[in-house]
């Protein structure tokens, strides 16, 4: 397994570690009952930072077949809040460029098709680019032209040879997520027509650390991003960072308006002199992050603990990626969780890595009523505790374990 020697982006080496998460399994491989009993793969999760081009990246690089293809659990539309953030954003874009009939969109990890279900809806010609079999299969139900591949460089050419660029390029959470991080920009650069725009969203370094959420790092994401790394990226690829937005979801990201002609806004100026003023371009922003991390760690540890010791039962809510770094990390286990409940189907059954909770559906809560429920997907708590009401009124506690655990 390849460990980085040089940056993902520029190429630099001198990499500077500054947290290490230890060695643990794949976020989103959950398993079936037969699994249980087979090798479960591991791989060291160490964080780094390049004093070149400022970017945050995990040294590891798990091959990407073994990551998003074949039984690729995540279904994007199970989550009300991503469906709606989805809908706004797309709302949003038609008005800003004025598209139509005559327009082409294309989504690189366009999952099950949740985003641009909303321009087929609107008339607007579609193309969702996923290497997920289910939930590309799943978009081609509802009418969203999925080619069912990676996007590289190579297929990038190849549609721009077509004749089918786009007008708008939209790649949500998927940058973090790629191995050839310079192909992958160069080919957003081929795919957009002159005047057209690429449209992406990253979850933000800055709010990583400030509100300590390590477990936002694991194997899929092999980047964390501040605005600083991405102009640099950008511009070595004929790409201007023009305008950005900050947004809430996932614990806090940035969607970045990036263009071919450089039209540098107010808000990419400020957002830019933000980090130089606070260092996030600097080793020394991230040097006690790993201290906060351990902080959380045990506090989380000792809570769970006693509430045991006050013979609670403790189950966790969501079966989400983050939830699988918390709980190998934390070493959440049997001994202190009873099980996991998740609404989306195609988990319920399987068992979370590494420390292998059953996953139920979430009738589960009110069928055995636990004293306290642990909120694994944070980032979608206020959506969690309005479906769980139920469970409240009825006397249910839910812990929420980031940036401090606390009993809500």
């Amino acid at each position: 397994m390849p460990s980085q020697a040089c940056c993902r982006a520029c190429g630099s080496r001198g990499l500077q570690s500054f947290l290490d998460l230890g060695v643990t399994p794949l976020a989103d491989r959950l398993l079936t009952e037969a699994q249980l009993s087979q090798h479960e793969p591991t791989y060291p999760l160490e964080v780094a930072f390049c004093p070149s081009c400022t970017l945050v990246q995990i040294l590891e690089t798990v091959p990407p077949e073994e990551l998003f293809c074949e039984d690729y659990p995540y279904f994007s539309s199970f989550s009300p809040a991503l469906l709606r953030h989805s809908k706004e954003n797309v709302d949003d874009i038609i008005a800003r460029r004025g598209l139509d009939g005559s327009s082409f969109v294309i989504e690189l990890a366009s999952n099950d098709g949740y985003l641009l279900k909303n321009y087929v809806e609107r008339g607007i010609s579609v193309l969702g680019i996923d290497p997920a079999d289910g939930p590309a299969k799943a978009a081609e139900k509802i009418g969203v032209p999925t080619l069912n591949t990676f996007f590289t460089l190579e297929l990038a050419e190849q549609l721009k040879s077509e004749g089918r660029q786009a007008d708008v390029v939209h790649g949500n959470n998927v940058l973090a997520h790629v191995a050839d991080t310079n192909g992958f920009v160069e080919g957003v650069a081929r795919l957009l027509k002159d005047d057209g725009v690429a449209v992406i969203e990253v979850p933000y370094v800055k709010d990583l650390i400030d509100h300590c959420e390590f477990d936002t790092i694991y194997h899929e994401h092999l980047c964390y991003f501040s605005a600083t790394a991405l102009d640099h990226l950008f511009r070595s690829h004929g790409l201007y960072l023009n305008d950005v937005k900050r947004l809430q979801i996932h614990g806090g990201s940035l969607r970045l308006f990036v263009e071919k002609r450089e039209d540098v806004g107010a808000a990419v100026r400020s957002l830019l002199e933000t980090e130089r003023l606070e260092k996030v371009d600097q080793l020394d922003y991230y040097r006690d992050f790993s201290k906060r991390v351990e902080h959380v760690k045990d506090a989380l540890s000792r809570l769970l603990r006693d509430l045991k010791a006050q013979g609670h039962r403790i189950a966790a809510y969501g079966a989400a990626a983050k939830g699988s770094t918390l709980i190998n990390y934390v070493g959440i286990g049997p001994d202190l969780v009873d099980f996991v409940v998740d609404r989306n189907i195609h988990k319920q059954g399987r068992y979370m890595p590494g420390q292998h909770l059953p996953i139920y559906a979430p009738e589960r809560l009110l069928e055995s009523m636990p004293d306290d429920v642990l909120i694994l997907p944070w980032n979608f708590a206020d959506e969690i505790l309005e479906q769980q009401a139920a469970y409240r009124e009825r006397g249910g506690r839910f812990i929420v374990p980031i940036p401090e655990p606390k009993v809500l």
